[in-house]
């Protein structure tokens, strides 16, 4: 139990920065080994990334992350150990495809079986998925094609395959889904490294079995508060990190001090830290002595990014009664790419369509007043399933590019030389006594909750390890 030896001064032997689920599933792994241990949150929430809102009139609504699929076991475990129940995501009925010239295609499955570029679409989705098969994720450097790939953008790489402005588009929106970003602004490696550690393209995109499987019946934090409940006083919210001072080691009361951690009202005194926080946060700190080149160099190649989710809500889904899945594909010049039926579990008793705005597209809609906004998003929505969608009883928006703590979402992406740039340390390892945990840092479900909870897994393990080592006489290095 952390020991407060003085006025806002905190010692334990581990500090855990982040309460989104990479810290919180590093301090559960702490608490299920009886390790002495503190988290702090600069948030008055937990969850980071991934955030609940119930409405004023009972709607729940995830603004955040808030899918489960089958392989992301690490996930479907936690939420299991805490009795949090899912259901599947709704996509029965026809989904819409709304093109370019505004051309709206009912169709089932994946995608349309015809249409302009989706021959090409496929053949170069195809090759991506070749191309992962030879990306090592726990060791990325060691890729025989890293260089070359990690030279190129997404982009450029498409534009070599084909010149058909139908694919081109199709390709970028995917890129624009998965990474809320521009096809010429991610590294084309970072792209084959994100497919290898979901297992495949198809797992990326789809539903069924696939990524999109299911919901979280309480809303995607609920694992999250659970396992905050668990853990009590030791998670201590409000507390934004300022700096932290590592390496030299020192007495002070019963800790080695390796860490000193400052927020804006306390010091707290450690052994190890785990920092569980998106690369601009990790960014914005202090560090005593500065982060080593290689860590500096892959947190300088790490932009957020940029994304708004957008939730109608209706009386009921009465898309469904017109033979409407609700999830669509949009590639014309309104503001919304993708569309979901977020509804609850069975429908009932409200209706929710779930919008995603994405990188440029996000650039020109956060720019607008919020009732430009709200009346553009809900013409996007009524192209999928007809006027009644622009008469919600409700409408809400998370610009994630506001978050003053995650500021973008969902996760950030490489630039061109960001991995090459890193050197073999640069990613994810230990900075002496620091440990880095984060969606980021994960080779299984790289941007995904269930990254983010592997990643805090594997940062408490090698904390425990390094402490056991230390105690047994060995250096803890």
């Amino acid at each position: 139990m952390e020991r407060q030896s003085a006025s806002h001064l905190i010692e334990s032997d581990i500090i855990v920065v982040g309460g989104g689920y990479a810290g919180l599933a590093a301090a559960l792994r702490l608490h299920d080994n009886a390790a002495d241990f503190v988290l702090v949150e600069a948030a008055d929430r937990v969850g980071g990334r991934v955030l609940t809102e119930v409405r004023a009139d009972g709607v729940t609504v995830d603004h955040g992350g808030q899918w489960v699929g089958p392989t992301q076991t690490r996930l479907v475990a936690l939420a299991a150990r805490f009795g949090c129940p899912t259901f599947p995501t709704w996509e029965k009925g026809n989904h819409i495809e709304v093109r370019h010239d505004g051309t709206r295609v009912p169709y089932t499955g994946a995608a349309p079986e015809q249409g302009p570029g989706i021959a090409a679409y496929v053949r170069i989705t195809g090759l991506l998925d070749a191309l992962a098969r030879t990306v090592d994720t726990a060791r990325p450097r060691r890729t025989a094609r890293f260089a070359e790939w990690d030279a190129q953008t997404a982009g450029d790489f498409f534009r070599s395959e084909t010149n058909e402005p139908e694919a081109l588009r199709r390709l970028d929106l995917a890129v624009q889904g998965l990474w809320c970003a521009e096809a010429d602004e991610i590294s084309l490696f970072h792209v084959l490294f994100y497919v290898a550690a979901a297992g495949g393209f198809e797992q990326l995109m789809e539903t069924r079995g696939c990524a999109q499987d299911s919901r979280f019946t309480g809303g995607a934090a609920a694992p999250a508060h659970a396992v905050a409940a668990l853990l009590g006083d030791r998670v201590r919210l409000g507390e934004r990190v300022r700096s932290i001072a590592y390496g030299s080691e020192g007495a002070h009361a019963r800790v080695r001090v390796r860490v000193r951690v400052r927020t804006e009202t306390s010091e707290f005194l450690a052994r190890r830290a785990i920092v569980a926080l998106p690369p601009h946060a990790v960014r914005a700190l202090d560090f005593t002595p500065p982060l080593p080149p290689g860590r500096a160099a892959w947190l300088a190649h790490a932009p957020m990014g940029r994304v708004a989710k957008v939730h109608a809500v209706y009386d009921t889904p009465f898309w469904r009664e017109a033979g409407l899945s609700g999830v669509a594909t949009l590639y014309d010049d309104g503001p919304v790419g993708v569309v979901f039926d977020n509804s609850p579990d069975a429908g009932g008793p409200y209706g929710i369509l779930v919008g995603f705005v994405y990188a440029d597209r996000l650039d020109r809609f956060a720019a607008l007043e919020e009732t430009a906004r709200r009346a553009a998003v809900l013409d996007s929505l009524a192209s999928v399933v007809g006027p009644r969608a622009r008469r919600p009883r409700d409408y809400t928006e998370k610009i994630w590019t506001h978050d003053p703590f995650a500021r973008g979402g969902y996760e950030a992406y490489l630039t061109p030389g960001g991995w090459s740039a890193a050197g073999e340390d640069g990613w994810r390892a230990p900075t002496g006594p620091v440990h880095w945990a984060g969606t980021e840092t994960a080779s299984e479900w790289n941007g995904y909750i269930d990254g983010a909870v592997s990643s805090g897994y594997r940062a408490a393990d090698e904390v425990l390890a390094a402490l056991r080592a230390a105690d047994a006489g060995g250096t803890g290095r």
